[in-house]
């Protein structure tokens, strides 16, 4: 607090003055910069969350609404690309899945009735066949749920991880949007 109080805090930067920061992020380690030349202020680390709140402390101490910004991370939409892409997988193989759980249980109300037809004609071959056919359907089922269980456990997680960026990203207006969504 002292080494801050002697170099910076009795400084008074003008307009025409330039700055240039070097830190290291306590968080995470990484390094942290911070220029400033007149009418441009820019951050350069790679934790999105200490620069967002850096770029929030700003603006609030500074008392600016509306402030024009632009972030480059380029790991950070390759991962949220690569997450969304595995969204729509996961999503299209849960439709996938629940067609098949459909045409299954359609399948499995002919065999009921077949097999009690047999029952009822005392065809027990038939009978047996149309229940051995429901058993297999059956374990198909349960297969089936056990996989869209899992599935939806992946979405889910997947989900979580691309609300945790928009959180992560509320704070700055990223030129890349338009890119990610193509």
């Amino acid at each position: 607090k002292q080494w801050y109080q002697r170099r910076v805090r009795g400084h008074q930067l003008t307009a025409q003055q330039e700055l240039d920061v070097r830190l290291v992020a306590l968080r995470t380690g990484s390094p942290l910069f911070i220029r400033m030349i007149p009418g441009t202020l820019s951050i350069h680390c790679e934790d999105i969350d200490l620069v967002g709140d850096i770029v929030q402390a700003l603006a609030s101490s500074l008392n600016i609404e509306n402030l024009q910004s632009t972030a480059v991370y380029p790991s950070f939409t390759t991962n949220l690309r690569d997450v969304l892409l595995k969204v729509d997988d996961y999503h299209t193989v849960r439709q996938k899945l629940t067609a098949e759980m459909a045409d299954h249980s359609n399948l499995i109300r002919s065999l009921v009735v077949r097999g009690e037809d047999s029952r009822l004609m005392y065809d027990m071959n038939g009978m047996k066949q149309c229940y051995l056919k429901l058993f297999d359907l059956n374990r198909d089922l349960v297969n089936g749920y056990n996989i869209r269980c899992n599935n939806h456990t992946e979405l889910l997680s997947c989900l979580r991880i691309v609300n945790q960026a928009i959180t992560n990203a509320e704070y700055f207006f990223f030129f890349w949007l338009d890119n990610l969504c193509t």
